[in-house]
């Protein structure tokens, strides 16, 4: 995407780390950089897009961040397997969290396996290749095992803090957060890139009829619409995102593992019950109705199983 904006003719790239945001009297006008050979330099311009990713340095800024870290992200390679149904990703119910796994090439195979916590096992002395075969492998799929393995012992293991943080943007003129650095939601579904997306879309709409972007208080005022009308797409991925982490994690309770099986059984039902949610999920259907629909769908089949369940145990005690 990069490449394909660097070749517009009026779009110019320059590449640097930047230091900070210049302001002057409560209006962003530009940036301050550096470049890798370490030259400093200042961009000007009447908006200035921050999109500086999850490890933002300038959202402090321009908004209120609160920043959550429910778990993290092992990464691992896996190699000439296959998994059974081609051009699926999978979901692993393990315990404690889940589990993925998704194709990236024809040959390769991307495992995720989510650690609950801020903190990880430590690769440099073992504990994390320990903890990946006598914790993860009996819970993934047979076929994929021996793949696991490998690449546990190859030792190309990557880690990566999965983040939330709601919307809260401070009116700023001159600026406007997008991306990681603007709103983030647990990554077991993969909607960054989705919610990004769509506000690019958004926002290029909103600026397509401006032909005077110099007025720092009016456009401010008039991108205030933006953070209304991108709720539809963002809530909806990011509630579901939260949603899923939660309920698709292990846990001691009775009731959450009867949630869990729920949801997985709405899942298994096809049709529109799993297609319905994959739209929602990938921002094809951003009506927040449509997932409160999906929610009672799911609430249901859950209150099934409970009201079973107790029933079960009823009878099992009157017979005793």
């Amino acid at each position: 995407m990069r490449e394909k904006a660097a070749s517009l003719p009026n779009v110019t790239l320059e590449q640097g780390t930047v230091t900070s945001l210049l302001e002057e009297r409560g209006i962003v006008k530009g940036v301050n950089y550096k470049t890798k050979s370490d030259q400093e330099l200042t961009a000007i311009a009447p908006l200035t897009i921050v999109c500086d990713g999850c490890f933002s340095n300038l959202r402090r800024f321009l908004c209120n961040p609160k920043v959550d870290n429910p778990s993290c992200f092992v990464g691992l390679i896996l190699e000439k397997c296959d998994l059974r149904h081609a051009n699926h990703a999978y979901i692993v119910l393990g315990d404690p969290s889940p589990i993925l796994f998704y194709p990236i090439s024809s040959t390769e195979i991307r495992c995720l396996v989510d650690v609950p916590g801020k903190k990880v096992p430590s690769i440099a002395n073992g504990e994390m290749a320990h903890y990946l075969k006598t914790i993860v492998v009996p819970q993934v799929p047979s076929e994929v095992h021996a793949a696991f393995l490998a690449a546990v012992d190859k030792g190309n293991i990557r880690t990566m803090p999965n983040r939330s943080m709601p919307a809260l943007p401070y009116p700023t003129p001159g600026a406007l957060l997008m991306g990681d650095a603007f709103n983030m939601r647990h990554s077991l579904t993969g909607g960054g890139m989705t919610v990004a997306l769509s506000d690019i879309a958004l926002l290029r709409d909103l600026l397509r009829p401006l032909r005077n972007l110099h007025d720092a208080s009016a456009l401010c005022k008039y991108l205030e619409s933006f953070n209304t009308l991108r709720k539809p797409v963002a809530s909806t991925i990011n509630t579901l995102a939260g949603a899923f982490y939660k309920v698709f994690c292990a846990s001691p309770d009775p009731a959450r593992e009867e949630l869990r099986q729920a949801c997985f059984d709405y899942l298994s039902l096809g049709g529109v019950f799993s297609s319905g949610l994959m739209a929602l999920l990938s921002g094809l259907n951003p009506r927040p109705l449509s997932l409160v629909l999906h929610f009672f769908r799911c609430s249901f089949i859950w209150c099934g199983s409970l009201i079973d369940s107790i029933s079960f145990s009823q009878s099992n005690v009157a017979r005793s």
